[in-house]
């Protein structure tokens, strides 16, 4: 019976408890919602081919793939300088139509396989076609119903080079960039966010709130103190993803950290904010399917460019996503500040304004 009766009283609680409700119910519906959003999407997969030198039987037969652009170009270093800026994802090259060199991109091993595959098919299509056409002349020319039997089929050889990792390099290392700004946003986010919870319900914070010191200079001091530790975190995170999974850094790995810092520093604002949300640590938890959650799914590390315009449009809003587009140009394509000086720049907006945030809510605690 006083089971009976403790079982009624956290009952009674429970229902009384509106956010824990909603979080209960709303947030795993939310998360499925989300999951069919991202899994249903259109994967199609659209492969960029550039072409040197390239029989225009071939080039024709590549075209007619769909999903496939086959585009010629007039010399390698241009074909080249296209691979650079991402505009292709592999190039094929031949001086007699016998010797091929083909580079692929390898960033995305789905478009490496399909551009494989639409090569080989498409160089054997092409062959079967002109050798028909040749058997076809042949009998026409001569009644000797062997003639056919003295062609043979030419011979080909195809060179393969990869501009990044090698023919092993597997799908994953296209998510590795965005898995790593992951695991520093969860972990940095949930650890200040539940330290700064304790403080506050333990009483310390009302304490300090208690003194003359501004709000300012409580938001600052927690954001040094655990930006500190987020440091730390920050330098294990990388170099354990990159030396336990042996991942090819092309970029300045100085750069890798830098950027992986600033994204710690958004987590811990928004760590603080969430923390300041929270009635509980049991709250603080059922925040991340809410708020942790998302920023995996709208991060790219589904491609966000085959999706609705209004999954894109929540994508660039949430820092994951930028993070996750700077570290890939620095690991996978080797560029440094020119082509993430944009994302760093927005990942700082987030940091001045969620700073902001936790600054205007303080006020709930302590009105001056």
């Amino acid at each position: 019976m006083r089971a009976f009766a403790i079982a009624k009283k956290v009952f009674k609680e429970l229902i009384r408890d509106k956010r824990t409700l909603a979080l209960m119910f709303v947030a795993p519906i939310f998360i499925m919602w989300l999951m069919n959003v991202m899994f249903t999407a259109n994967n199609t997969t659209e492969v960029n081919m550039a072409v040197v030198g390239v029989d225009q039987n071939i080039v024709s037969t590549m075209n007619d793939v769909n999903h496939v652009t086959a585009k010629k170009y007039n010399s390698t270093e241009t074909a080249e300088k296209a691979l650079t800026k991402e505009k292709v994802d592999a190039i094929v090259e031949t001086d007699d139509n016998e010797n091929f060199s083909v580079i692929y991109a390898n960033r995305d091993a789905s478009k490496t396989a399909m551009s494989k595959q639409v090569f080989k098919q498409s160089l054997t299509a092409t062959q079967v076609k002109e050798m028909t056409e040749k058997v076809q002349d042949m009998v026409k020319a001569s009644p000797n119903p062997n003639a056919a039997n003295q062609l043979q089929k030419p011979s080909v050889s195809i060179d393969e080079h990869y501009d990044y990792g090698d023919e092993d390099s597997g799908f994953f290392i296209k998510m590795i960039p965005v898995l790593m700004g992951f695991m520093v946003f969860f972990f940095v986010f949930l650890i200040s966010g539940m330290a700064l919870l304790k403080e506050r319900t333990s009483g310390t914070l009302d304490r300090l709130l208690a003194t003359p010191v501004r709000r300012s200079d409580i938001v600052f001091g927690y954001m040094l103190s655990y930006g500190f530790l987020a440091i730390i975190q920050t330098l294990v995170i990388v170099f354990a993803t990159i030396t336990l999974l042996k991942i090819e850094v092309v970029g300045n790995i100085a750069y890798v950290v830098f950027v992986n810092f600033v994204l710690a520093l958004v987590a811990l604002a928004f760590g603080i904010l969430m923390s300041t949300l929270a009635k509980s640590e049991f709250q603080m938890m059922q925040f991340i399917p809410l708020v942790v959650m998302p920023q995996l799914f709208f991060s790219g590390l589904i491609p966000l460019e085959n999706m609705a315009n209004w999954v894109q449009i929540i994508g660039k809003i949430l820092p994951l996503s930028y993070s996750g587009h700077a570290l890939s140009q620095i690991i996978l394509w080797g560029n440094g500040w020119d082509k993430m000086i944009g994302d760093l720049g927005i990942l700082m907006l987030f940091l001045v304004v969620l700073t902001v945030l936790n600054i205007i809510v303080l006020k709930r605690y302590r009105k001056v």
